[in-house]
């Protein structure tokens, strides 16, 4: 019996003597790891502090977020397009639409050059130096600025450090006007729409969470793929270091308690434990979901390429566009569109009133959102004909998303120029959903993408591939599989706090705000504790 008590008397001294090594390990190597996140996580929790701080506190403000749509004046075509490009010698080109600014109106023809020029309606005349002035005459119109000077205007081609990849258009221009605040306006000529604007406060935060969210001065140093690795590296670290903690003053919270009844803990050291454990969650959800999001940026952005622009020959547009079988006083614009080896006017028309919206008629295993109701109405007039082609905007927008669908590469997309490509996988695949978007879905298509309306085409492929295609440019706004939706909604809930939408954006961004304020404060905390040691 003594023998039995003594042995496990030992036995328990072992386990106590291994559970204390273990302890001391974990407590190592949590200090140690937690020592080397701390820079990281103060630059993170300070910068993703100032997101919805700036948002709510510092947001800007413009007098026109969209162009006012107006139906077109008749009268003012009185040359077709067709005139216009055979009296200024262009045989082919890429496509053309109807703007109306400085008191004219004018034809904006894309060449086969990817250059905008513009002439007049009335006359057939070019306007010199057109596509800069439109983008002033815009970027005045949004900001409802007649007065201040231009002090300068830039073409944008690609994405830079203040005009980031999540505006989605280019090529665009920046306005820069002298005023005190120094407002840069973004606009996209092609779609006369307003990609951003940036007073010089919010110019100064872009540059801030860019820098210590974003890390883009690794990017200065060396490159991309460098900068998600180093990210990703500090990321995981960080998530072990949280791990580490749970553990500790988790799992061996008794032994912790033991020691501290002996040598209680004051000041720093204590609050850093108690508030520690309690934010580990936040620190997990952050790190997870920014880990899995960096991941994500890999893949280079192709979205900006990818359209489809085939070449027009002058000569095959037959009826004039100012003599279209069209209700004139509802259209508000029109362009062109080659499908199924035929040209057609793609017109734009406010709804008629009264007049309830029919939707088109779908594949039978799909199904149409009968609650949508579009803002406006499209047609497609054959330009050979001058009839009518019912439901084409749906027929356009699966043919656009089987070509897309072959053209996911940079590549594919520059080569094609012609009007016809090869079958692809997409046109034997059932569709699950189709639905016109006039309005942003916070989840699935959120504001981020910008473009609207936009045509929703879900196909019944293992991935369950859903694009999102916007016909009045030929575009593609998004393309989504189920794993771009699972990161989506990683990124969406443990990131960005969206679980608390029910509460309202303010509360969300409240809670978002103390969750990175608490993560903060401990990291300050484990700082100081660190120094006060050395």
């Amino acid at each position: 019996m003594n023998n039995t008590l003594k042995e496990e008397k030992l036995s328990k001294k072992k386990d106590s003597k291994l559970v204390k090594k273990l302890k001391q390990k974990m407590y190592k190597w949590h200090r140690t790891i937690g020592i080397i996140t701390l820079i990281p996580v103060i630059f993170w929790t300070l910068s993703g502090l100032m997101h919805p701080f700036m948002a709510h506190f510092f947001k800007p403000e413009i007098a026109n977020e969209r162009l006012e749509v107006k139906p077109i004046d008749k009268s003012q075509l009185v040359i077709s397009i067709q005139e216009v490009l055979q009296k200024n010698k262009i045989t082919a080109f890429k496509n053309f639409r109807i703007v109306s600014f400085d008191n004219s109106t004018f034809y904006q023809v894309k060449t086969v050059n990817d250059e905008l020029i513009y002439f007049k309606t009335l006359d057939a005349k070019k306007l010199e130096n057109g596509d800069q002035k439109y983008a002033n005459w815009l970027s005045r119109y949004f900001l409802d600025d007649q007065k201040s000077t231009i002090s300068k205007t830039d073409l944008i081609t690609q994405f830079t450090a203040q005009y980031k990849y999540v505006n989605r258009y280019l090529p665009v221009y920046k306005t820069t006007f002298d005023r005190p605040d120094g407002m840069q306006v973004y606009v996209e000529t092609a779609s006369s729409k307003l990609a951003t604007y940036n007073p010089k406060s919010r110019q100064v935060f872009i540059w801030f969470f860019d820098t210590f969210h974003n890390w883009a001065f690794i990017d200065w140093i060396t490159n991309n793929s460098i900068r998600i690795v180093v990210m990703f590296l500090f990321l995981s670290i960080i998530f072990l270091s949280a791990i580490s903690g749970i553990i500790i003053y988790g799992l061996f919270w008794k032994q912790f308690k033991k020691t501290d009844s002996l040598t209680p803990k004051k000041g720093l050291r204590k609050y850093h434990r108690q508030i520690g454990i309690w934010v580990s969650l936040f620190t997990l959800t952050f790190a997870f979901s920014g880990a899995y999001h960096a991941t994500t940026k890999w893949k280079p952005y192709t979205l900006d390429k990818m359209v489809y622009e085939p070449i027009f020959e002058t000569k095959d547009i037959q009826t004039p566009n100012n003599a279209i079988a069209v209700d004139w006083k509802r259209i508000e614009n029109v362009s062109l569109v080659t499908l199924n080896d035929s040209i057609y006017y793609r017109c734009q028309l406010t709804l008629a009133k009264n007049k309830k919206y029919e939707a088109p008629k779908i594949d039978s295993k799909s199904k149409w959102d009968k609650k949508e109701n579009p803002k406006s109405e499209i047609l497609y007039i054959n330009t050979t004909t001058n009839k009518v082609a019912p439901n084409l905007d749906l027929e356009y927008a699966k043919f656009l998303a089987s070509f897309f669908s072959d053209t996911v590469t940079k590549e594919a997309c520059c080569e094609m120029e012609g009007g016809t490509t090869e079958k692809t996988s997409l046109e034997n695949i059932p569709l699950l959903e189709t639905k016109v978007l006039s309005d942003f879905e916070s989840r699935e298509y959120g504001f981020v993408n910008k473009r609207l309306p936009v045509i929703k085409l879900a196909y019944d492929t293992p991935e369950k591939t859903t694009y999102f295609i916007e016909t009045a440019t030929s575009r593609l706004a998004a393309a989504i599989q189920n794993s771009d939706k699972v990161e989506g909604y990683s990124f969406a809930i443990f990131h960005k706090f969206l679980f608390m939408d029910w509460a309202g954006k303010n509360i969300r961004d409240l809670t978002m705000v103390l969750a990175a304020l608490t993560v903060l404060i401990v990291s300050v905390l484990g700082l100081i504790l660190f120094l006060k040691k050395k």
